[in-house]
């Protein structure tokens, strides 16, 4: 099949969906202006998938039968009541991108094989797909989610980190499984505070350093305006802006020391005791999996594969619903993040074997 068409039928099918999906967000939306732009973004992803089908019939394809992907939004209702509408913004914020860049890729491949008229509906697409991104990231600030690479991180570490330490430890003790998971817990809730207290240190500190650059541009625009145009300059022109330009720049905001503050110092978004909450929390929450078995079981080695089996359901989970809102291949996706954290317990499951065959701890 020509290449051209079946990225065309693919498109065709991820726009009907995404149509679908925005209705379907729209019905269970409480807030009143996300639910109408909802709508909206139905509307004009139906209007792409129009514009795809007439495409593929005028080159002679056949337009493949759609469908919904059932899946996909299942897993966005479900993170809007957990997580709220800020996490779907930003997991949808990704699946715009993926779409800008896939057809951005279209755009300059078969340039050549586009009549004008579709060369400019396909740019008519492309800037639908950046106004819906924009739309995104505006409710993604909006709803504080910059916590939820936080969230992802800190469950993906708690999954990882004692999978491996549980798996260890069941090699040195074989036979007391509720010792490995009390030392799973107790590991778990140390890294969590670790984990905690680590994001708020690093986003303290973040937001430190750009109020004390904040306090020495004030000081400088009260003593020297001249040398904090030039420092602007030099700002505006090393992001590539020719020097006259920036100069002209300068010049305009010369007496708005506010909006030049925020082009030489971006502001920081994230609150730090928020983050340590959510990097922590989720920590705990990824223990629970590979932890539980050990206090049910009545041996390690029977806990083991039950503990492997919940965190790496944990992991793919995950992996998937970031995968079906991202545009990541979910094979691809679930395959890195299992692979990863159950190579990381087969490692420790062997350094605890090695621990036990140098110190004779088993029996312990």
């Amino acid at each position: 099949m020509d290449e051209m068409l079946k990225l065309a039928k693919e498109f065709y099918k991820d726009e009907y969906a995404d149509s679908v999906l925005y209705a379907q967000l729209a019905k269970i939306e409480k807030d009143d202006e996300i639910r109408k732009e909802f709508l909206r973004l139905s509307n004009i992803e139906s209007k792409h998938a129009k514009f795809w089908y007439d495409f593929i019939t005028q080159h002679g394809g056949e337009v493949p039968k759609p469908s919904v992907k059932r899946l996909t939004i299942w897993s966005v209702k479900l993170l809007r009541k957990i997580l709220g509408p800020g996490s779907v913004a930003s997991l949808l914020e990704m699946g715009e991108n993926s779409a800008i860049q896939k057809y951005f890729r279209y755009l300059t491949t078969y340039a050549d094989r586009f009549t004008p008229e579709e060369m400019e509906q396909i740019k008519e697409v492309i800037l639908d797909e950046l106004e819906h991104e924009k739309f995104f990231y505006e409710s993604k600030q909006r709803f504080h989610v910059e916590n939820t690479r936080d969230l992802v991180l800190g469950m993906n570490d708690g999954l990882v980190e004692i999978l491996g330490a549980v798996t260890g430890l069941s090699a040195v003790y074989p036979n007391n499984p509720q010792l490995v998971g009390i030392s799973g817990l107790i590991v778990g809730v140390a890294g969590a505070l670790s984990m905690a207290i680590g994001t708020f240190v690093s986003v303290r500190s973040q937001r430190q350093i750009k109020e004390a650059i904040r306090d020495r541009m004030e000081v400088l625009f009260r003593v020297s305006p001249e040398k904090a145009m030039e420092e602007l300059i030099d700002k505006l022109t090393e992001g590539g802006m020719p020097e006259e330009v920036a100069k002209e720049v300068a010049k305009e905001l010369a007496n708005n020391s506010e909006a030049i503050m925020k082009l030489l110092i971006p502001e920081a978004e994230e609150n730090e005791i928020r983050a340590a909450l959510y990097t922590g929390i989720s920590y705990l929450l990824g223990v629970a999996f590979p932890v539980t078995p050990y206090f049910l079981a009545s041996s390690s080695l029977t806990a083991l594969p039950f503990s492997i089996l919940l965190a790496g359901s944990a992991l793919a989970i995950v992996a998937t619903i970031i995968s079906l809102l991202s545009g990541i291949s979910i094979r691809k996706k679930v395959a890195e993040m299992v692979a990863t954290g159950l190579g990381a317990a087969f490692l420790s499951y062997l350094f605890g074997r090695l621990m036990e065959a140098v110190f004779h701890v088993s029996a312990l």
